[in-house]
């Protein structure tokens, strides 16, 4: 393990813009091989431990890569986490389920790591934008299908559910044919075989079983592609009694492309909204407001 751009962390979080401490990791899996991933913060002296978020990078499912995903990164290690990012093998030379298996294989390590990685106490949290909410929910739900490991919570930013591409959101960011829209070119590429569409774990939001899943957070913006699957997802979520926040962030522009474009803030205009729908939905559940109060 190499760390870069080495600073201090400052719990609860880091204020935003502040520079956010970064390593690569090469994390093993079963069988002998290993996968990239890079570090968001470290670990500090903080009282029953940081959250750790298992983060997946945005891309259609096609493309994008640990850079695609350091806006994130560095978000939500601002918001007090430590976050892994992984670099999860990509559509078509990788179709479902293999990005979901991987992602799997690493969040069952870094439970095993979770003293190691964010203190003594430390919940696990999944996390992922575009393409990489889709794996963040998918994996949600082999988590809870394999009842292990336990997992505190999902964050979905703008997750990209559905593959048939007829919400109005998606219609009206020029989606209107497979042709001219590149997630429904990213679904076509992730999903090799017709079966595969009917595949829970491959899209999430036609999931006929939603139970047991972990609290979720879920953040879009007012004229994102992916809103109107992903507050439908949420109110699915609630209906089968999951603990929900979902929210339209009023100042986010250009999601889920800014999210995920290096180089860019990732959220301009929006940061401090979003640190701190991440910052209250880390909280642990003896300090969260309750409804009513």
């Amino acid at each position: 393990m190499t760390a870069r751009n080495a600073t201090s962390l400052l719990a609860p979080g880091l204020a935003a813009g502040a520079d956010v401490p970064e390593a690569e990791l090469q994390i093993p899996l079963p069988g002998g091989d290993t996968v990239t991933a890079r570090q968001y913060g470290r670990r500090e002296a903080v009282a029953g431990g940081q959250p750790l978020v298992l983060h997946f990078h945005g891309g259609t499912f096609t493309c994008g890569d640990l850079d695609n995903g350091r806006n994130v990164g560095r978000l939500l290690a601002r918001s007090g986490a430590v976050a892994v990012s992984l670099a999860y093998p990509l559509a078509p030379e990788y179709p479902f389920p293999k990005p979901i298996e991987v992602g799997y294989e690493v969040l069952v390590w870094l439970y095993k790591q979770r003293v190691k990685l964010a203190g003594k106490g430390a919940r696990v949290f999944l996390a992922g934008e575009e393409a990489g909410g889709n794996l963040a929910a998918a994996v949600a739900m082999v988590a809870r299908d394999r009842d292990h490991p336990p997992l505190a919570g999902q964050v979905l930013l703008s997750p990209m559910l559905d593959p048939c591409a007829g919400t109005a959101s998606l219609r009206a960011a020029g989606c209107d044919s497979t042709d001219a829209c590149k997630w429904a070119t990213g679904w076509q590429q992730y999903l090799k075989r017709p079966m595969d569409a009917l595949h829970p774990y491959a899209v999430p939001g036609s999931s006929l079983r939603l139970s047991d899943l972990a609290p979720t957070l879920v953040l879009v913006g007012p004229d994102d592609p992916m809103r109107d699957e992903a507050l439908a997802y949420a109110g699915r979520l609630r209906e089968a009694g999951i603990n929900v926040c979902s929210q339209i962030v009023s100042s986010a522009a250009n999601w889920p492309e800014a999210l995920y474009e290096p180089g860019e803030s990732g959220c301009q205009g929006c940061e401090l909204s979003v640190m701190q729908h991440f910052r209250s939905f880390f909280e642990p559940p003896s300090l969260q407001a309750q409804p009513g109060g």
